[in-house]
């Protein structure tokens, strides 16, 4: 078994240590967030899309194209990502877990940029909504890097597809 063909079962497992903290504490939330969830969506970036990965935590880019472009990846649970630097590239990953893994944005970094640069100072997070995002795609078309491999199917807490 490759290492990304146990993600699915990892995220399940990692979905039901969830729900069980969130009946022992029910007025808390135990949402995975931050750089876990970041790591899962390079990983799945770089299985789906053949992207090569820069080492953790490398500023303003997460990966490189096979076209040599600069990708920032984003992988939210949300309605929105945080941007805080402009990019080459930019691919926005929505997961739901219940129906997966999905593309959001997959394009110029430039035209995202050009909407949230006002935001916040250098260096600075400044957040964009999933809506907007497909707005821009819409009204801005730029190449986008191709699938090669459909996106892991997540698994439920039987292990079977969700």
């Amino acid at each position: 078994m490759t290492a990304i063909t146990e993600l699915p079962a990892l995220i399940a497992q990692l979905y039901q240590i969830v729900d069980r903290l969130e009946k022992i504490v029910p007025s808390r939330k135990f949402t995975p967030d931050g750089h876990l969830v970041g790591s899962i969506g390079e990983a799945v970036a770089e299985h789906s899309y053949g992207l090569t990965l820069l080492p953790a935590s490398f500023k303003q880019y997460d990966a490189i194209s096979a076209e040599s472009r600069h990708v920032q990846i984003k992988l939210t649970q949300g309605s929105s990502v945080a941007i805080s630097y402009a990019c080459d590239h930019l691919l926005v990953l929505h997961l739901d877990r219940h129906k997966g893994f999905s593309e959001v944005y997959n394009g110029a970094g430039a035209p995202v940029w050009d909407q949230i640069h006002h935001k916040a100072d250098h260096g600075r997070q400044r957040s964009i909504s999933l809506t907007q995002l497909r707005k821009i795609a819409a009204l801005s078309p730029s190449p986008a890097i191709p699938r090669i491999r459909p996106f892991p199917t997540l698994l439920d807490g039987n292990h079977h597809a969700a």
